[in-house]
């Protein structure tokens, strides 16, 4: 079985994760996607909300897609969430799925920087998703990682959690910018600055 793990700190989770997840998923024609929330991710400072709401935002997000799935196991491991330590434990329990890491495009040019990406690099490939025309010179890339690496592209569409965050604490709408479901979460608890209410 192909899988696709998408990671992240989901803080919160909005559209362009669902696009990208998507588009993953049908480009290389993956039987699931599964979404990992992190606990603390080793390059961003610590998550605007706690594991439990952003693992439970993700959860009821993605149950209405017949091929995504949510797993909780960075977020019960708790401390910083390196991916190598995940994949390890995934192929352990799961020695038979083939694995695929989904990122943003934009963030394939790091790949030499993460945690043991000699040995992530033998044990998944990565698909970096980015927007249409996207330009990405993986020649720059160790010739290890650039040959474990493939494309897909996704709609265009310019969110970030940390613009949604903002919006919020504004008193801005972030509807259709984030799953309904999502949207429903974070004024049902009154997160990032929201006043709590009952879901519209």
């Amino acid at each position: 079985m192909k899988v696709g793990i998408m990671g992240g700190t989901f803080d919160p989770l909005h559209m362009g994760h669902m696009l990208a997840a998507e588009a993953a998923r049908d480009t290389y024609s993956l039987d699931e996607v599964w979404f990992m929330p992190s606990h603390i991710p080793p390059h961003k400072h610590e998550a605007g909300v706690s594991s439990e709401d952003r693992l439970a935002m993700v959860q009821e997000a993605v149950q209405a897609h017949e091929s995504f799935r949510t797993l909780d196991w960075e977020i019960s491991r708790g401390g910083v969430s390196y991916t190598i330590q995940t994949v390890r434990k995934l192929q352990q329990e799961f020695p038979h799925l083939e694995l695929y890491f989904i990122i943003g495009a934009d963030m394939v040019q790091y790949l030499p920087k993460w945690e043991e990406i000699e040995e992530l690099v033998q044990r998944l490939t990565f698909i970096g998703v980015g927007r249409p025309g996207t330009k990405l010179d993986l020649a720059v890339l160790p010739e290890n990682i650039a040959e474990k690496i493939v494309l897909a592209d996704m709609p265009q569409v310019d969110i970030s959690s940390t613009m949604l965050r903002e919006r919020a604490a504004e008193g801005k709408s972030i509807r259709y910018m984030v799953p309904e479901a999502v949207f429903n979460y974070v004024h049902r608890s009154g997160l990032y600055g929201v006043q709590p209410r009952s879901a519209d």
